[in-house]
């Protein structure tokens, strides 16, 4: 087994959800006492958060470059990004490393494409949902068409998972809204949707919705967990 990278705390909300999907899951397939052999850098988001809001990429990629380079350090085998929003400059943190990441589109595109889906409405941060990095990589590589909710709703999603989700607030009212924004999307064309922020899955859950949802928290925790396995055979 190889050891994971976990990249955290962004928030940790979900990077908790990621620590116990990823335990559990080398535990049912190897048996016994089985956990995974993993490091995880856990950001204090608030910091991360303010260079969000001030549009500071810049620092907010040193940051990231130097934790993932301290990951790797402690011998993590491969990186994991536990946040679909600072998939923003994962292209920058993999050309300063010497080990793989394991990009969060790519495995998130991969479940798509196997169930043969092309129409895909995509929920997220205001940043995630408009800027090309993430839309980008699903229709470049992937040729999937990407739907986004209109811009209210847009404001909507963002206000609930920075003002809610990432304190772990589970507010009944704002599910409903999700949900109105969902069918809203799937009467658009979208074919599934893809919760695009890793807080998302906390709120909404398949059986909420008329469509099949993909939680990338669970994808990507998965995929790392048979990147880690793959390896070492």
């Amino acid at each position: 087994m190889k050891t994971i990278g976990l990249l955290g705390g962004m928030s940790w909300e979900s990077s908790a959800e990621y620590y116990r999907i990823i335990n559990e899951t080398i535990g049912n397939r190897l048996g016994g006492n089985h956990s995974a052999k993993c490091l995880m850098y856990s950001f204090d988001f608030a910091p991360i958060e303010e260079l969000q809001k001030a549009g500071n990429w810049e620092q907010a990629t040193v940051v990231m470059i130097e934790a993932a380079i301290s990951l790797q350090k402690g011998g993590a085998d491969f990186l994991v990004i536990c946040t679909n929003t600072m998939h923003k400059m994962a292209d920058e943190v993999q050309q300063n490393i010497q080990i793989p990441l394991l990009h969060i589109v790519d495995a998130v595109a991969a479940q798509i494409v196997k169930q043969k889906y092309r129409k895909i409405g995509l929920l997220g941060t205001m940043f995630t949902m408009e800027e090309a990095f993430y839309k980008g990589r699903l229709a470049d590589k992937y040729k999937l068409e990407v739907l986004i909710p209109q811009k209210a709703d847009r404001q909507i999603i963002h206000r609930v998972i920075y003002d809610e989700l990432v304190s772990g607030k589970i507010v009944p009212s704002s599910r409903d809204e999700y949900k109105r924004i969902v069918e809203t999307m799937v009467v658009k064309g979208a074919e599934a949707i893809i919760l695009g922020c890793t807080e998302i899955g906390l709120l909404i859950k398949e059986s909420d919705c008329t469509v099949p949802l993909f939680d990338t928290t669970k994808i990507h925790a998965l995929a790392a967990v048979d990147f880690a396995l793959q390896m070492s055979q």
